[in-house]
């Protein structure tokens, strides 16, 4: 990995958008900086789309997409992206599959849930686990006390075996069934909102993360960035981002943001 300041000038001004992380990249120690929002004000203002690829749920996006100086957010790990329509003023919705198909799985899905909490004690359920609608997240640091690696793995273990796909993020383990994850809708938004593909253009866009749910997206883009946090996690990550800041999460994203900013000579 590279630090930041040598993102190469000719990138940053070729960019065609930015997606990030939020939990660990965008937040920091469980909440979003001054530092972070402002910067992603600063790109809106410069003309730069900005899209967060998230684990976290449907009820968060909606309000994301509504509220937030972005594009669209895709969220879930996948499962579905929204964005505010200005030209009509209405939210849209767009789902990997059907909202129905996954409420007929719900009942195996929350019964691998139940598993996780019955053998793997110090687990709860996420806090936010009511405003999904494709998945389960499992608490393993957030509002429980930290677990260590080997629980983290019990929990993996034990959604692989129910046959569920499961991503870790730096808070929760994220399962669900079906075989999306955050690059799939990102490439589904990108052609179908931004009008782009995204295979043909991937060195255009940068995108922000920090743990191993990020790993397609790091694997994907070329100037790909990690926040410093990063670090914790690499030995569990078989593919690293291209790039990584000094700062970790939300403070660690502005840094970047403000580097390839200048470098594209947007702020001084």
């Amino acid at each position: 990995m590279k630090p930041i300041a040598l993102f190469p000038e000719a990138a940053a001004r070729g960019l065609m958008g930015i997606f990030f992380d939020i939990d660990d990249t965008f937040s920091l120690a469980g909440r979003i900086p001054a530092e972070s929002f402002s910067t992603l004000w600063e790109l809106w203002a410069a003309g730069l789309p900005c899209v967060p690829i998230t684990g976290r749920p449907a009820g968060w996006c909606d309000h994301i997409a509504r509220m937030w100086p972005v594009t669209g957010v895709v969220g879930e790990n996948g499962a579905l992206a929204f964005y505010y329509d200005e030209s009509e003023k209405r939210l849209r919705q767009r789902f990997f599959f059907p909202p129905d198909e996954a409420r007929k799985a719900r009942d195996r899905l929350m019964g691998a849930a139940d598993e996780v909490l019955r053998r793997v004690p110090g687990t709860a359920l996420a806090s936010d686990q009511p405003y999904r609608l494709f998945d389960v997240a499992v608490d393993f640091t957030e509002d429980v006390a930290p677990l260590p690696p080997s629980a983290v793995e019990k929990i993996c273990d034990i959604f692989r075996d129910r046959g569920l796909t499961y991503k870790v993020s730096s808070i929760h383990v994220n399962a669900w069934f079906g075989d999306y994850d955050k690059l799939t809708m990102t490439r589904i938004f990108v052609r179908e909102v931004l009008g782009i593909d995204l295979d043909e253009k991937r060195d255009r866009f940068v995108f922000f993360g920090d743990s191993p749910n990020d790993e397609p997206m790091f694997d994907f883009f070329p100037h790909s960035v990690g926040v410093a946090n990063v670090k914790d996690f690499l030995d569990r990550m078989k593919k690293r981002p291209a790039y990584v800041t000094e700062n970790a999460g939300g403070i660690g994203f502005a840094e970047g943001a403000r580097i390839i900013m200048q470098k594209r000579g947007t702020v001084s």
